[in-house]
């Protein structure tokens, strides 16, 4: 994934940042997520085929810095991979479809709090 600036409705040729992960066939479908204008974060999906999936959170203006993949935990935050997966977010929680349900990302509290699943 690069990321490539548009300057005076042109886009520029030449990336100004990429993520680290490689995004196989079938790639990705990336959402983004902000508080405005601020704090841009872009959620991907990288898919494994029939391993695990995982989710990657990138800085919005750099992609090259990665703010969270779900390996980081261990298999606390293991999900079934899915292809052609975009992530849904609203209200602070990124969902993403599986194929026997829905995985729920977001500050451990909200999950006791409002469970989904």
């Amino acid at each position: 994934m690069k990321l490539f600036p548009i300057v005076n409705a042109t886009l520029v040729p030449k990336p100004t940042s990429k993520a680290s992960a490689t995004f196989a066939d079938p790639g990705t479908a990336p959402s983004i997520s902000a508080n405005g204008a601020a704090n841009g974060i872009v959620w991907a999906v990288e898919s494994r085929g029939s391993d695990a999936g995982v989710l990657h959170a990138y800085e919005a203006s750099n992609l090259a810095n990665e703010l969270y993949n779900s390996n980081q935990a261990g298999v606390r935050d293991n999900f079934a991979d899915n292809k052609y997966i975009a992530p849904m977010i609203t209200n602070g929680e990124v969902f993403i479809g599986a194929p026997t349900g829905v995985a729920v990302f977001g500050f451990l509290h909200w999950r006791y709090r409002f469970p989904c699943l």
